[in-house]
């Protein structure tokens, strides 16, 4: 039995909140799309007019397309190449899903999604489903086929790992530009000295470039170490022009919730480097450099006016 246009357009309704789930589930656009397209898919061959609540139904589905491919992905992971980090998303992007309350904000804010790649996939679906969508108990126990109790022991393991993370300081759009020109102008000022009083004295700066980018297999770990290494990634060199393309037009913006400042090549966005800040300063610089995982980002940049870039590098 077809689908009418009626159940076409209910599914429709639901796209935009199946793909913030996916989105936080998975850490990557790409694969959130994959995984709403499956789902659909399923509700097509489904006898949609039996199911009670689509939206459950759809849900489900959903969910454990995802725990499917977290168990699938972690494989991959084993032979990435370098540093793992999840696909960073510009303000604005509808992925990014609901932002009213705090917890919302949080759960999709980059620190986070760092952190939620140590969870188990069922602790990474109850923490999504709980604290971004407000899924009830009973409601989480029916999507993944656990009792309430379990849900709520499995939300108590998955809050405690999170909270392990340092708290990370709530930044409006503002001060979200402030911190950027600051950092931005002790990066490109050939000193350590500006940085290091910029970074907490644990900092660590991280860089994904899924082998097709060279980026570092290991962290860089202390104030020091971290300012040292960001002097001379912003320091010119035609090794880097050739690199990327050109010189980038570097700008200030917010990815995920976080300060950061992404790099635009003739309208390509090269990188995007999110600052994540605490009340003792910023303790992680996470850079984004795989062409695979700014593909979405470019075309949400050039979706949308952006002012003058702060500087031209390279």
């Amino acid at each position: 039995m077809g689908l009418t246009m009626e159940h076409v357009d209910l599914f429709e309704s639901a796209r935009p909140r199946l793909e913030a789930i996916a989105y936080r589930m998975l850490g990557s656009s790409a694969e959130a799309e994959d995984a709403v397209q499956e789902t659909f898919l399923r509700w097509q061959a489904a006898d949609v007019g039996r199911i009670q609540v689509p939206e459950a139904w759809l849900t489900k589905v959903l969910t454990n397309l995802c725990l499917n491919q977290l168990t699938s992905a972690r494989v991959r992971r084993e032979t990435y190449v370098g540093q793992w980090l999840p696909e960073p998303l510009l303000a604005g992007d509808p992925m990014l899903g609901p932002a009213d309350t705090a917890e919302q904000r949080e759960s999709v804010s980059y620190a986070v999604l760092v952190l939620l790649e140590r969870l188990s996939p069922n602790e990474r679906a109850v923490y999504v489903l709980r604290e971004a969508f407000d899924y009830s108990h009973r409601e989480i126990a029916e999507i993944l086929d656990i009792s309430e109790a379990s849900s709520q022991q499995i939300l108590h393991r998955a809050k405690k790992h999170v909270a392990e993370g340092k708290a990370r300081a709530e930044i409006d759009e503002a001060a979200a530009r402030r911190i950027v020109e600051e950092f931005l102008a002790a990066a490109t000022s050939g000193q350590t000295e500006p940085l290091v009083r910029l970074l907490t004295q644990d900092a660590v700066s991280i860089g994904d470039g899924g082998g097709k980018v060279p980026a570092r297999a290991k962290a860089f770990e202390g104030a020091l170490a971290v300012a040292k290494f960001l002097r001379g990634l912003f320091r010119p060199a035609e090794s880097k022009r050739k690199l990327v393309g050109g010189s980038a037009d570097v700008y200030a913006t917010v990815a995920n919730g976080e300060p950061a400042l992404v790099a635009v090549v003739d309208g390509r966005v090269v990188g995007i480097m999110c600052l994540e800040v605490t009340d003792e300063g910023i303790v992680a610089v996470r850079s984004q450099v795989n062409p695979d995982k700014l593909e979405r980002a470019t075309q949400q940049w050039n979706s949308r006016e952006h002012g003058k870039p702060l500087v031209t590098v390279f």
